[in-house]
């Protein structure tokens, strides 16, 4: 299948990395880029553990400090593997979304031990924070860089939409799904061949004005979840 990826670029081509590995063709189109805030050093004493969210947040806060003895609670594959890259070794993958990570936390800290620091985008809705808050931890949000919107489809893959070139798109959270559906329709490219792959409900929800060949959703709020909606 010929599938458009849109996601930030450095996620595009690891996504678009394990496309081919399935046998299936990636058109690289990010909607959303990201921008790591430089800043004073961060305050870490007290912080028994690290929250990421996503991989970018693994690598805005490896950005900010050279300190890799934190034991990290990653919500899933990509991002636990981004935290190992950057040279954390105590990294727990909870492989799920904001639920099963506060759960991960729930097994492997402790609300007397210290502060949760959550390496966050400016995006970040906080329910993560308020579930841990309301079982007694303390968080603290550090937001740490932003995922502004890209206004317009790269050439090559405005091209392949107007072609009916593309068969698939995936979709891995609301907001790359409202951007996408504000884009197409802006650029009144037509989408009725197009299968949308969504990592969620949640993110399914923006492509109801669209016409699509057919929605689909991942069984579980992770990448190979997703990757599997294409067969």
């Amino acid at each position: 299948m010929r599938v458009l990826v849109t996601r930030p670029i450095d996620d595009a081509h690891e996504t678009a990395a394990l496309l081919k590995a399935r046998g299936h063709e990636p058109i690289v189109a990010p909607l959303l880029s990201v921008n790591y805030h430089d800043g004073h050093p961060l305050h870490l004493d007290g912080v028994q553990a690290l929250l990421f969210t996503s991989a970018n947040g693994a690598r805005a806060f490896a950005r900010r400090t050279s300190l890799r003895d934190f034991t990290v609670f990653a919500v899933g594959s990509q991002t636990a593997e981004a935290a190992r890259a950057a040279g954390f070794t105590d990294v727990r993958n909870a492989d799920g979304d904001a639920t099963t990570l506060a759960n991960a936390v729930h097994a492997g800290a402790s609300p007397d031990k210290g502060v949760l620091l959550h390496a966050a985008g400016a995006e970040a809705e906080g329910r993560l924070a308020a579930q841990l808050t309301a079982a007694g931890f303390t968080v603290r949000t550090e937001v740490l860089y932003d995922v502004p919107t890209i206004a317009e489809l790269p050439e090559a893959a405005r091209a392949a939409l107007e072609a009916n070139a593309v068969d698939a798109v995936l979709l891995y959270s609301a907001r790359s799904a409202q951007v996408f559906a504000d884009t197409v329709t802006k650029a009144a490219l037509a989408t009725d061949a197009l299968i949308a792959c969504c990592i969620s409900e949640a993110a399914a929800k923006p492509l109801v004005a669209l016409r699509l060949r057919e929605i689909r959703i991942a069984t579980r709020p992770t990448q190979a979840a997703l990757l599997d909606c294409l067969h």
